[in-house]
């Protein structure tokens, strides 16, 4: 009696063991299956990636930099901002970070657009359903608790080390805002205002496209700016995967106790997620703004 209070009552060791390696074998027969399938699947998607990353690092210096101040400029309107970036990113050159920052900025762009791809179209079927979203509330809880470096186990065991495994595991990590935030926005859409466009005789299509996700874009905006910030903070984790990048030089400092490397590279990755943050921020805010405007 007293050892049933004390010992907590839990499987054997040998059930246990029984247990782990059912699972893992499992896992592994289902990747033995269809790794080949799996890998081809994502085969476009690692060309496109490839492609993207050589774009970067391939073009002149200036012109990329050009193009970065001009999108800057475009979604922030700020000179600061715009001046901030290009100082920034004339530092990382000159420190000798040019071509790991193209690489980890292609890996950011890249997931980001298919985290917005994937996410906001699930979000809107949570939108406009409940069912729906007490099916996917529990899936982002899970996925957005789990510790980061659990997503690198499924993922290798499935495609190995690389890119695309890197890709996949960022856009796991970062996608759970941009699929939250859609579907608080459109649901926080005012009911007069939904009222009204059913008064007109708008279609559901017309609804959505005309009405909800207009007046959603300010918290849309905000998930693609924590789908960013989630993706850079992930892409370090990534390189122990085999993704090209600062966080590669972060995760060499680390063992071979380089400080000034893993500093250097480590303020990079702080430059990127500056820039992003403030553009998508002040991009949001603009919408906003102009979404009160427009209102009245």
């Amino acid at each position: 009696m007293l050892e049933f209070l004390t010992e907590f009552p839990s499987l054997g060791r040998q059930d246990l063991s029984s247990f782990k390696q059912g699972i893992d074998e499992g896992f592994r027969t289902f990747s033995r299956a269809n790794g080949e399938a799996i890998e081809a699947f994502f085969n476009p998607l690692l060309k496109f990636l490839i492609w993207f990353e050589d774009v970067l690092t391939g073009a002149p210096w200036p012109l990329v930099i050009l193009v970065i101040a001009a999108l800057t400029w475009f979604g922030a309107r700020s000179w600061k901002i715009t001046v901030g970036a290009v100082i920034s990113l004339l530092l990382i050159g000159i420190f000798g970070m040019w071509e790991d920052t193209m690489s980890t900025l292609a890996m950011i762009t890249v997931a980001t657009f298919l985290c917005v791809a994937l996410g906001i179209p699930i979000g809107v079927l949570m939108s406009r359903s409940d069912r729906a979203q007490s099916l996917v509330t529990p899936i982002l809880d899970v996925m957005q608790t789990i510790p980061s470096f659990v997503y690198l186990i499924p993922v290798v065991m499935l495609l190995g080390i690389g890119k695309v495994p890197g890709l996949i595991a960022v856009c796991i990590y970062a996608i759970p805002p941009i699929v939250r935030l859609t579907n608080l926005g459109i649901r926080l859409v005012d009911r007069d205002v939904m009222e009204a466009a059913e008064a007109f005789g708008a279609s559901s299509r017309e609804k959505l496209f005309g009405v909800q996700i207009p007046l959603a874009l300010p918290n849309i905006f905000a998930g693609v700016n924590q789908t960013i910030m989630m993706a850079l903070s992930m892409v370090v984790i990534a390189s122990m995967i085999g993704v090209r990048g600062l966080g590669t030089q972060v995760l060499r400092a680390i063992g071979n106790q380089y400080l000034a490397l893993g500093l250097m590279n480590g303020l990079a990755i702080v430059a990127l997620a500056i820039i992003f943050d403030r553009v998508s921020q002040t991009y949001g805010k603009r919408l906003q703004a102009y979404r009160e405007t427009g209102h009245g």
